[in-house]
């Protein structure tokens, strides 16, 4: 296979001259560029890419880390981000990491070693101290509350949001009120169950821990909370549910088991989803692919560390 020295002997010029032809550099005459180009195609030369993007210092590829692809969720977060990407000429790189440390490690190890420009991680598993460690090699991005520390971020007051979520739920005469939650770990689940208690506190109402249903990620989970309900002598009579998935399966179970919404059980998601939208379920809406494209504008500011909130949007629908 010819290199740029073989190129450069063919047309008979020198091989800056032909990596000015390949990169495309100006004051580069006419004829010395047509020579060049034809001695590449006499010889079906190829240009290495990474070559170009380490001459350039960029890859113009970013680090996307989803804790599961197959998630609407984030599917809607990698939406916003890729038509974005699209749009600047940069491509995605998804990192699967089901919630393992050490794969999130590895995303940010190709941080360290300029495989990827940026990195923007959707749902985080590495403590504060691993990812500050990684910040000195380029910009990380997280969708999560990050104020305080040395990264950008784009996220939703998750205390906020779950504390108006109870209130509403509250003011439509609920008092026994549960909630299911992703992973008991995370900014965001730390900040939900801090609403939950503070919420409890100031109405009197007694903490049962029979009504937190965690690691409820997907429509099965929410066919699996039903069956724990049922079981139940004191039961809660509305259920904030973080995920519209979730909620469309517990909505679809208790069709199956003869409890009624909103009369017998009020279901209130969370995201707005399209499932959410054809089962009618109220629910708070994140714009997510907004919050994708923030996520990714910010990773290309490599220069400042910034921070932005996203409000929510209660839509009232027919399971409260």
């Amino acid at each position: 296979m010819a290199n740029i020295k073989d190129i450069a002997k063919m047309a008979g010029v020198s091989v800056t001259t032909v990596s000015r032809v390949i990169n495309n550099h100006p004051y580069v005459s006419a004829e010395k560029q047509e020579a060049v180009r034809r001695a590449m195609e006499l010889c079906n030369y190829q240009r290495n890419i990474n070559a170009v993007h380490l001459s350039k210092g960029k890859t113009f590829l970013v680090g996307v880390v989803v804790p599961f692809s197959n998630h609407p969720y984030f599917g809607l977060l990698i939406e916003g981000m890729a038509n974005e990407a699209l749009q600047h000429n940069y491509k995605l790189v998804l990192i699967q990491t089901n919630y393992e440390e050490n794969k999130e490690i590895e995303a940010l190890a190709m941080l360290k070693d300029k495989q990827i420009d940026a990195l923007i991680i959707c749902s985080r598993i590495c403590e504060w101290s691993v990812i500050g460690d990684f910040t000195q090699y380029g910009p990380i991005v997280l969708c999560e509350d990050a104020r305080g520390n040395n990264v950008s971020s784009t996220f939703v007051d998750h205390y906020k949001s779950f504390t108006a979520a109870l209130e509403y739920l509250y003011q439509k005469g609920h008092k026994k009120i549960g909630y299911t939650i992703g992973r008991k770990s995370g900014t965001n689940s730390a900040q939900r169950s801090k609403a939950y208690k503070d919420f409890l506190e100031k109405h009197g109402i007694p903490f049962n821990p029979h009504f937190i249903f965690p690691w409820c990620f997907n429509f099965e989970d929410g066919e699996l909370v039903v069956e724990r309900l049922v079981q139940l002598n004191d039961r809660p009579t509305a259920l904030l549910v973080t995920s519209d998935q979730v909620a469309a399966g517990i909505l679809t179970c208790c069709k199956d088991r003869n409890i009624f919404i909103p009369k017998d059980l009020a279901i209130m998601g969370f995201d707005n989803q399209p499932i959410s939208k054809v089962m009618r379920i109220t629910t708070l809406e994140i714009p997510l692919v907004e919050v994708g494209r923030k996520l990714f504008f910010q990773a290309m500011d490599g220069e400042n560390v910034t921070h932005e909130e996203i409000p929510v949007r209660l839509i009232e629908r027919d399971t409260v």
